[in-house]
């Protein structure tokens, strides 16, 4: 004869829960790593396109040289 156990609901809460914490705990230990490569990633962005801007407006700006006698 089996003595198979029956699944309360008190044993799912419990398991949901634990699992629940469980994913919180590696949420909140890797939150301040995703917020720090966030914000270097968005620095670097912002380094970029001023380089490529100032790029662009040297090639486009005329220029003008004056020469003296």
């Amino acid at each position: 004869m089996s003595t198979e156990r029956h699944i309360s609901r008190e044993d799912l809460e419990s398991r949901f829960k634990s699992l629940q914490e469980d994913i919180q705990g590696r949420v909140e230990n890797r939150k301040q790593a995703i917020v720090a490569a966030a914000m270097a990633a968005g620095a670097i962005l912002v380094v970029v396109a001023y380089l490529f801007g100032r790029r662009k407006g040297s090639r486009r700006a005329t220029q003008v040289e004056f020469r003296r006698k």
